[in-house]
């Protein structure tokens, strides 16, 4: 006999709270089950990245996340396989106390220049439970069989 299991759809939504300059755009999911949400560019004009090379692209977006979380701010996979477009801090955070313009470092490691238009979907978002650590300062930690192992330590 086969069993069919159905899944509930679950969403897990947070309110966040935008201001928006004239010129941006209310971020988008681009599909139902989407991670990410999509970030524009908010341009006067076209901004040409050249290989190597790296720029503050404005969104044009303020938010307001609540307390206890965090948005991450992701390259998108297409731009980076298709024309080496990365964000270098990836994943940038957004504090929820964060309330300046949501700005993103594109960088270009492609071998072509790159034109960023106004309102390309340039990045995407993600929101995260954000924990902050408790730190206690001690002469002693617990040993474990790696210990102080580091990068490679297991090999290839």
């Amino acid at each position: 006999m086969n069993s069919v299991f159905v899944m509930k759809k679950e969403s897990i939504m947070i309110d966040v709270k935008l201001k928006l300059l004239p010129d941006a755009r209310v971020p988008e999911y681009q599909s139902e089950h989407a991670a990410g949400a999509d970030l524009y560019a908010a341009l006067d004009g076209a901004v040409t990245v050249y290989p190597g090379d790296r720029v503050l692209v404005p969104t044009g977006i303020y938010m307001e996340i609540p307390p206890g979380y965090e948005a991450q701010v992701r390259p998108r996979s297409g731009l980076a396989l298709k024309h080496g477009i990365l964000l270098p801090n990836s994943p940038g955070t957004i504090d929820a106390d964060y309330r300046g313009e949501v700005k993103i470092i594109v960088a270009n490691m492609g071998k072509e220049p790159f034109l960023i238009e106004p309102g390309m979907r340039i990045a995407q978002m993600v929101f995260a439970r954000a924990y902050q650590g408790r730190f206690e300062v001690v002469d002693v930690l617990q040993e474990t069989t790696r210990n102080e192992g580091g990068f490679g330590h297991t090999g290839l």
